[in-house]
């Protein structure tokens, strides 16, 4: 695929592209340079899109259990680390 960059120095992003990437109009992309001089185009994601990408299958620590492991350490006998 092949867009003409203006005198302005903007260029079309082919639909085909733009469908690809899901980009909308408003939507930003970043521009990676490799060394090899390739350019990669990918568009900027809002942080907020990142919410619940990632999940756990364990329950969250309460409180209270921080509370007692941090008891539990401190009333053991393990010697302090040496600082460097």
């Amino acid at each position: 695929m092949e867009s003409a960059i203006t005198v302005k120095g903007q260029a079309t992003i082919p639909k085909s592209i733009r469908d690809h990437l899901g980009l909308k109009p408003g939507d930003r992309v970043k521009f990676f340079v490799h060394p090899d001089g390739s350019v990669v185009l990918l568009p900027k994601v809002p942080v907020s899109t990142l919410r619940g990408m990632l999940t756990s299958k364990r329950q969250p620590v309460t409180l209270a259990a921080m509370r007692r492991a941090a008891a539990d350490g401190a009333n053991t006998n393990v010697p302090a680390r040496k600082r460097r």
